[in-house]
């Protein structure tokens, strides 16, 4: 678990964006996953996770202090790179996350309520282990299951020395409902609850950099609750994101072409931190 973590969203347009990024490349490093990538960003694909009365999502909602996401981060269609089991943890103001990374094709067994096996992870660390274990009892316990494909375009940067400190940018972020359990980067016909705005988020473990003060003066920042998976299903209806949609099956399926360029497998792997 990360200690005091804590996370500020902004919902910003493309112009202040490019002007935020120079300010941050004062303080922090690209992230070498996007250092080479169009516009310095690169695709994050994640499957959530929810039970049949989108527990998860209203609890987003409502505002409830002490409450989880669960969802399957991953970056690719590539049958030999990770799949990421995540838990995101908001207890008060402070973000906790735990996550273990598994093979891909231990995905299907593990969301159908298989315990997980040391043979499901890439990694015997055991914080994996614990994570997705974690993972499986909360899931179970709400009966959660494959509920939202969402995506978008991301833009990292990273202080030198650890991950105390991170600033991200969100692109393009576009959401469907999905519910098979697959982990494929295609879309059928998502929606973008934010449109060409930018998600700008500002991380910092314990103690809060007076430069994102100084940030948030000179560009005039206004703090905003930008949820990716709770916008997308405020904006379809929740009775999208119910398995028995008529049209369900219009969702399901993938096609690279229906993608915009950004979201093309590359062919390289990528697995930022969280």
């Amino acid at each position: 678990m990360q200690q005091q973590r804590f996370e500020l969203k902004y919902l910003i347009p493309e112009r202040v964006a490019l002007l935020a990024r120079d300010f941050v490349a004062s303080y922090l490093e690209i992230d070498e996953y996007g250092a080479l990538r169009p516009n310095l960003s690169y695709p994050v694909h994640s499957l959530y996770l929810d039970s049949d009365d989108l527990s998860t999502y209203h609890q987003t909602v409502n505002g409830t202090k002490n409450r989880f996401k669960l969802r399957l981060r991953y970056y690719d269609d590539r049958p030999d790179t990770p799949v990421f089991f995540e838990i995101k943890r908001r207890v008060n103001d402070c973000i906790l996350k735990q996550r273990g990374g598994v093979r891909r094709d231990a995905v299907p067994s593990l969301l159908a309520g298989h315990l997980p096996e040391p043979s499901h992870l890439l990694s015997d660390e055991p914080k994996h282990m614990v994570a997705l274990q974690r993972f499986s009892l909360l899931m179970n316990q709400i009966n959660a299951r494959p509920k939202a494909h969402v995506a978008y375009v991301r833009e990292a940067w990273i202080s030198e020395e650890n991950n105390a400190v991170r600033v991200t940018m969100d692109r393009q972020m576009t959401c469907e409902p999905r519910f098979v359990p697959e982990v494929s980067t295609g879309s059928e016909n998502p929606v973008m609850p934010f449109g060409q705005q930018v998600i700008l988020e500002l991380k910092f473990t314990d103690r809060f950099p007076d430069w994102f003060g100084e940030m948030i003066r000179v560009f005039s920042l206004m703090q905003f609750a930008a949820a990716k998976y709770a916008e997308g299903v405020t904006l379809l209806g929740e009775h999208c994101f119910h398995d028995g949609y008529a049209s369900h099956h219009a969702w399901t399926q993938t096609s690279h072409d229906a993608l915009p360029a950004q979201f093309q497998p590359s062919g390289e792997q990528v697995v930022p931190k969280l």
